[in-house]
């Protein structure tokens, strides 16, 4: 089992709570109140004395069953995003609507979402997307209202629960942009003149960049990632995460045939070494510690083999019909 846990506000927490008990792979769930500036606050005192908590769901999940990436589809298609402290009838802070998490690298995952989701709105999204600060247990009768209650409130239809998701829309990918000919390695005179010494010795030598040295490592903008030496397409903005490792990290290369994987036992070590496909630059390596919502990868990229080209700027750099796959 591969437990983990998140924090949903989405308005009345009985409707939030009774709709996703439902799911398969949900574990457990437990109403309460989140992210305020008391202590053990009751029902009362949230509804009535500002103590800025929300109602707010504790979910409890198995990942390989239910990704947090499904659990953030089912969110909203039970909300109404863009309404700021109301939900359905109910009107005020408590009921503002706001993803809380506990583990740092849920928190690109959860901005992931909400970028997708407001594609479909004109009004901002006003979800919150912070840590969570606290959470304190609702009052007994508050848990499993439903199931004691019936015929209680609830503004949301639990049948949707039972209800699949619909299919996400394929990526495109621009295989016939795609020509590994179009990008070529230089010579090793024009190395020496067009990289730096530590980009040389990282991709020519299979060297390592310090941890947390490059600016990419913090870079998270919308552009494309292309190998410093032949300018080949090797990773989209859209598949990088904040792993902590100290290097940039992403999820995926922007199309598998960029990259090209090599056992390396070197200093006692077994770890499978990512190279560009065309110029053979050494990249860095790639680990099964990555988020499971986006496959379970992490490919541990020096920024010294890359070069980044922001989205506005894809199109005069002749990278257009990669658009697409950043945004």
């Amino acid at each position: 089992m591969n437990k983990k846990t998140i924090y949903l506000a989405g308005g009345c927490f009985w409707g939030m709570e009774g709709y996703f008990k439902r799911l398969k792979g949900v574990l457990h769930t437990e109403a309460g109140y989140a992210n305020g500036r008391t202590t053990n606050p009751s029902y009362e005192e949230v509804c009535n004395q500002n103590t800025g908590h929300a109602e707010t769901i504790k979910l409890e999940y198995d990942a390989d069953i239910l990704s947090l990436t499904d659990i953030l589809r089912h969110f909203f298609r039970i909300i109404d995003p863009t309404t700021l402290n109301r939900q359905a009838h109910d009107v005020g802070t408590q009921y503002r609507s706001g993803i809380y998490y506990v583990d740092a690298a849920d928190r690109d995952i959860i901005q992931a979402a909400i970028k997708a989701e407001q594609g479909r709105y004109t009004a901002p999204i006003v979800v919150e997307n912070l840590p969570l600060q606290n959470f304190f247990p609702a009052e007994e009768y508050h848990q499993d209202y439903l199931d004691k209650n019936p015929q209680g409130y609830c503004h949301i239809d639990l049948q949707k629960a039972r209800e699949p998701l619909p299919e996400l829309p394929q990526p495109t990918t621009p295989t016939q942009a795609y020509n590994p000919n179009s990008f070529h390695k230089p010579d090793n005179a024009a190395l020496h003149q067009q990289l730096s010494e530590e980009a040389y010795q990282v991709t020519q030598n299979s060297a390592t960049e310090r941890p947390f040295s490059h600016p990419y490592d913090e870079l998270f903008v919308p552009g494309i990632y292309v190998d410093i030496v032949s300018g080949e397409p090797l990773f989209s903005s859209r598949d990088k995460f904040n792993s902590g490792c100290g290097w940039p990290a992403f999820s995926q290369p922007i199309q598998s045939e960029a990259v090209s994987e090599h056992h390396d036992n070197s200093y006692g070590m077994q770890r499978t070494e990512i190279r560009s496909h065309q110029a053979d630059s050494h990249l860095g390596h790639v680990f099964n510690d990555g988020p499971q919502e986006r496959g379970g990868l992490r490919y541990c990229i020096n920024g010294s083999s890359l070069r980044f080209i922001p989205y506005d700027e894809m199109e005069a750099a002749g990278y257009g019909a990669y658009k697409d796959m950043v945004k």
